[in-house]
């Protein structure tokens, strides 16, 4: 317990402290006019409130990641509780915050676009092919486990493919829709739902006595039940992103920079979502290391229901907190990743609509450009759950370390503290060419050579940058 509340107070300080550094390398100017009202067009570009904004950033980022994400990283046990903590305030939350402010001073261009400004055409030409896909996975795995959720809840009466068309239907709506439409009104709320669902368990969780475990020297070790096959580096950082670190939210954080009235919002709206995330992240940790009665008993769980989280979801909240507060709590769970996944077909549409220079003004433009993308989602629909997840997930942290490059360089470039990403950029580079190595959807190669051969990539990566500040120097 004593582990859990420090790593909430880690948390809060982050944002009370060190996200007003983070603020300091952005170069904020609160007189300049934002693309909200620059670029104003009525469906993109929308101005809206800052605590609005706040609540649909935080609904767009915390799909099922902080939740089943948490979870399964939760089998290896409370070494997951520092992964959360410190990723969230030295990696995420700073990697959230630059993606929301490069794009207000980019006129709120696309993640893809700034990578392209910062890293290269060729880099830019890669990333937009490579998001896009990553996009259509996001809205592929959100729509599947919503799905599956509402099946249990429907069962006899509505199967699995009739909830996966209905929640497609509403991702095209969302979608095509001006901004402040839907996402606009319903996400304020089912965000504020999704806290409070997140702090009733946590509550309901002490209140029944359970223990949560504590992070010592005799327990810093993996846990997991198949150990040898997941070991903490790199497996743990890529289970657990949504909670710590996650490149869908460079794609999230643009769509919110064009509604932002003041850049000096940034920090409580785009920081401050990744920290609100991270505590939910913890609190699903920490439920699902205790309510088992301990990390075996949960890795023995997962194990039997084949690692699907949503039954370990479904069990706990109907435990803690009655059919009613149950039901309550599901319907958070199934909102989280819905609002993820529409918003992550409109960022694919958005995308490819920079890439072509093709105004989305017009309603028939929307279509041409979404209907491509709703067609290869639902095609993968089709796949099983769990490949999508794993490649999703990778994906994911490969995207986040692209960013994190791409941040460094701008601040390098601008005379700021280019460490505070570029520490994280070489780590998550480790993380995430060591599991492409390593993983059996990878290339599957021993536990040596991976960890040899991602050390070398992350050096030659360290390398080049060095040159790119001797260049920059010159």
């Amino acid at each position: 317990m004593i582990t859990f509340f420090c790593g909430l107070l880690v948390l809060i300080l982050g944002f009370a402290f060190y996200s007003k550094f983070i603020e300091k390398n952005a170069d904020i100017d609160e007189n300049r006019e934002t693309p909200a009202f620059s670029l104003k067009d009525g469906v993109d570009y929308v101005p809206m409130p800052w605590w609005r904004i706040f609540l649909i950033q935080f609904l767009n980022i915390a799909g099922l990641g902080p939740i089943f994400g948490a979870i399964a990283g939760a089998m290896w046990g409370p070494v997951a509780f520092l992964w959360i903590v410190l990723g969230t305030v030295f990696a995420g939350a700073v990697h959230d915050y630059f993606s929301g402010m490069l794009s207000i001073k980019h006129k709120g261009l696309s993640i893809t676009e700034i990578v392209g400004i910062y890293m290269g055409t060729g880099t830019k030409q890669f990333i937009r092919g490579f998001t896009v896909l990553l996009m259509i996975l996001v809205g592929a795995v959100f729509i599947m486990g919503p799905a599956k959720i509402l099946a249990g809840f429907s069962e006899g009466w509505a199967s699995m493919s009739v909830w996966v068309w209905l929640v497609f239907a509403y991702y095209v709506l969302a979608t095509m829709l001006p901004i402040d439409k839907i996402i606009g009104r319903v996400y304020p709320v089912f965000g504020f739902a999704l806290l409070f669902m997140a702090v009733g368990l946590i509550i309901a969780l002490f209140v029944k006595g359970y223990q949560i475990p504590e992070l010592d020297l005799t327990n810093i070790e993996n846990l997991h039940n198949n150990s040898k096959q997941f070991p903490i580096f790199p497996m743990l950082f890529i289970t657990i992103a949504c909670g710590a670190i996650s490149g869908f939210h460079a794609t999230q954080s643009p769509l919110m920079a064009r509604c932002l009235k003041n850049e000096k919002s940034g920090r409580k709206v785009f920081y401050g979502a990744m920290v609100s995330e991270g505590v939910v992240a913890l609190i699903w940790a920490a439920i699902g290391m205790s309510f088992y009665g301990g990390v075996p008993q949960l890795n023995d769980v997962m194990t039997a229901n084949n690692g699907n989280a949503a039954f370990v979801v479904n069990e706990i909240s109907n435990s803690l907190l009655g059919k009613f507060g149950g039901l309550l709590a599901l319907l958070g769970v199934v909102a989280a990743p819905i609002t993820s996944g529409d918003t992550a077909f409109r960022s694919a549409r958005l995308i490819v609509a920079d890439f072509l220079k093709y105004s989305q003004g017009p309603v028939k433009n929307r279509l041409l450009v979404s209907l491509p993308l709703f067609a290869i989602g639902l095609l993968l629909t089709q796949l099983d759950f769990s490949i999508i997840w794993r490649y999703f997930a990778w994906s994911n942290q490969t995207l986040a370390m692209i960013v994190l490059w791409t941040i460094s360089i701008y601040l390098a470039k601008n005379k700021k503290i280019y460490w505070i990403t570029l520490i994280p950029a070489l780590f998550m580079t480790a993380v995430t060419s060591t599991y492409l190595l390593f993983a059996p959807e990878g290339f599957a190669l021993s536990k040596e050579i991976s960890y040899s051969a991602g050390a070398l990539i992350t050096v030659i990566a360290f390398v080049l940058f060095l040159v790119y500040l001797k260049n920059i120097k010159k």
